[in-house]
């Protein structure tokens, strides 16, 4: 069916309506107040570095202040600052002259001390010999009492024979005096049978020798018996004896004891006297050492290697050594050269003991020599104070900085030599490195609120309760540049370097950036016309 002439009238109107819309926006794309952006392509890195920079000077491993710790007038300065020395090398000479003659009394002292010491010693070894020969002694008397109270005994048991002898010898007497009594008595009877006729005269004469016999026995008997009783009286006065000599020991055993005693006692007090002369000598020597210490330190030695630093004394100064002691000069031990730099606040959570570093001293020009972090202080410094420690006035608004110090490995010998205490340098801290990652521009990244989509805060959100007082979290992203136009794409980064920053997901090669100019970039919102920026002669990639 043939379209009517109003038909075709329509139609044409509406294409021509929609070629002058092609047309009015291909002419708007075109404008020339499209804003005008760079643009890079993702590409991977071989190596991406984050580095922390942070200025600080040479610090030797430790300083070591020489000051005068006895008084006198220096006398000479053997070395000038800057000069390297040995440990034990001389430094400083103060004058010793008074303290010479001060050791030489005390060495006198000494000497007189140790006589005494000798001579007590002497005495204690003579109070020792008396002290054993009265002990000899008292054992001789002991023995010559035990030697009495044996006599005492042997002269008491003779005592016993001579009185049981005489017993015996009184029963004889007895006996022998009634033989005799019976004989008599016999004699007597023969004598009258006799003149009766009865007897003869032969048992008359019988009677009568019994008689005589009898009186011979009595008499033999009575002469023992007056022996053996002179016996028991000599036996006693034997005793008598022996018990004296045992009390004369015994008063002699008792006065060599008292010896015994005086001379214990004796060695006793030797012994003291030489402890006490002994202690005086050794007070004596102790003094004379610290005699001897404070000459010897009138000579000042390195107690180190390394460089004088500074020497605040002249020669003809007098040191004076109290609470306020001369200051002779400075030592910096350089066998360990360290760097101690400020990290600020904001970037000391990346640093940790161990990391690599490239120090540039300033003396040295681009220089650079190797380092690691070997301390990181945990103590935040206000970056206006002068002294460490915590501060008692709490300044919010004031940046905080800590310490790291950062030992030099390697360093060339002739910069070793050059290196002085107080240098000013830079280190540079290598925090993390990461190998073929996709890295952009850092100005690209940028930080934005969400845009609300249509339908939100319709039916499906009127459930949810909105939390109060809480800042919308921002998404970050970056720009890129699709079809002449700006699409925001969320992006995960890792690792800062000095001009590119890590994107972990996100983005893939060879899509385009969008990195500036910045007051654009942060301008620029969801599906805006852009025009690529084009590059000048000469011009390269501005990454």
């Amino acid at each position: 069916m043939a379209l009517s002439r109003k038909k075709k009238i329509i139609i044409g109107a509406a294409v021509g309506v929609v070629l002058l819309l092609l047309l009015t926006v291909g002419v708007l794309s075109t404008r020339s107040d499209a804003p005008e952006v760079t643009v890079v392509k993702v590409e991977k890195q071989t190596e991406l570095r984050s580095t922390v920079t942070a200025p600080g000077e040479i610090r030797p491993i430790q300083f070591i202040n020489l000051t005068s710790e006895v008084q006198g007038r220096i006398e000479e300065i053997y070395v000038k600052e800057g000069d390297v020395v040995d440990k034990g090398q001389q430094l400083v000479r103060l004058d010793p002259n008074q303290l010479q003659s001060s050791t030489d009394a005390q060495v006198a002292a000494l000497q007189a001390a140790q006589s005494d010491l000798q001579s007590s010693r002497s005495q204690v070894t003579a109070a020792q010999n008396q002290y054993s020969q009265a002990q000899q002694g008292l054992i001789a008397q002991d023995a010559a009492v035990t030697t009495a109270l044996q006599q005492v005994a042997s002269a008491q048991e003779s005592v016993n024979q001579a009185r049981q002898q005489a017993v015996t010898a009184q029963t004889e007497v007895d006996r022998n005096r009634v033989e005799l009594n019976a004989s008599i008595r016999e004699r007597k009877r023969t004598e009258e049978l006799l003149e009766s006729g009865v007897a003869s005269r032969l048992e008359f004469d019988t009677a009568k020798d019994r008689v005589e016999t009898a009186q011979a026995n009595l008499k033999n008997a009575e002469a023992r018996l007056k022996s053996q009783n002179i016996s028991v009286k000599e036996a006693q006065n034997r005793v008598k004896e022996a018990q004296a000599r045992v009390r004369e020991t015994r008063a002699r055993t008792n006065q060599q004891k008292v010896a015994v005693q005086d001379a214990k006692r004796a060695v006793s007090t030797a012994t003291y006297g030489a402890r006490a002369s002994s202690n005086r000598a050794n007070q004596q020597a102790a003094v004379l050492r610290g005699q001897r210490n404070q000459r010897d330190k009138t000579l000042q030695v390195a107690p180190i290697a390394g460089v004088i630093a500074d020497i605040p004394s002249k020669v003809g100064t007098f040191a004076t050594a109290n609470l306020s002691s001369t200051p002779l000069l400075t030592i910096a031990d350089m066998s360990t050269v360290n760097v101690e730099v400020k990290v600020d606040e904001t970037e000391i959570d990346k640093v940790a003991v161990g990391q690599p570093a490239i120090v540039k001293v300033d003396a040295f020009g681009d220089e650079e020599i190797i380092g690691e972090v070997t301390q990181k202080t945990p103590l935040a410094v206000g970056k206006s104070q002068t002294t460490g420690g915590l501060s008692t006035n709490i300044n919010v608004q004031e940046a905080k900085e800590f310490r790291v110090v950062i030992e030099l490995k390697d360093v060339p010998d002739g910069i070793r030599k050059g290196l002085r205490p107080g240098m000013s340098a830079t280190a540079v801290v290598t925090t993390d490195v990461k190998k073929d990652v996709v890295t952009v521009p850092i100005q690209a990244v940028i930080e934005k609120k969400p845009e609300k989509k249509e339908g939100e805060n319709s039916e499906g959100e009127e459930n949810k309760s909105p939390k109060k007082g809480k800042d919308e979290e921002l998404i970050k992203g970056v720009f890129v540049m699709e079809n002449r136009r700006a699409k925001f794409v969320e992006v995960t980064t890792g690792i800062t370097g000095e001009s590119d920053i890590q994107i972990t997901s996100g983005l893939e090669e060879g899509q385009e950036v969008i990195t500036g100019p910045s007051r654009v970039l942060n301008k620029l919102k969801e599906g805006d016309v852009v025009k690529k920026q084009e590059k000048k002669d000469g011009e390269g990639d501005q990454r």
